[in-house]
């Protein structure tokens, strides 16, 4: 069971890069590059500061795959 992300999405409304959210948050543009791609999954800590940097939920963003 992996997670999956509505991240891209938020992201390309927000016209945020990956590079620009990685910067908010503190981690890389390739850690951002790798959420979106299914290759990595976040920390806690760090879906909380996605969610927080787009004024919403870690549910919004993220949920587990069935």
């Amino acid at each position: 069971m992996g997670i999956v992300t509505r991240l891209p999405e938020r992201r390309a409304v927000a016209r945020l890069t990956q590079a620009m959210l990685a910067s908010q948050v503190g981690v890389s543009r390739q850690t951002i590059n790798s959420i979106e791609t299914g290759r990595f999954e976040p920390s806690l800590s760090l879906a909380l500061k996605i969610a927080k940097s787009f004024e919403t939920s870690v549910e919004e963003l993220f949920a587990l795959a069935d």
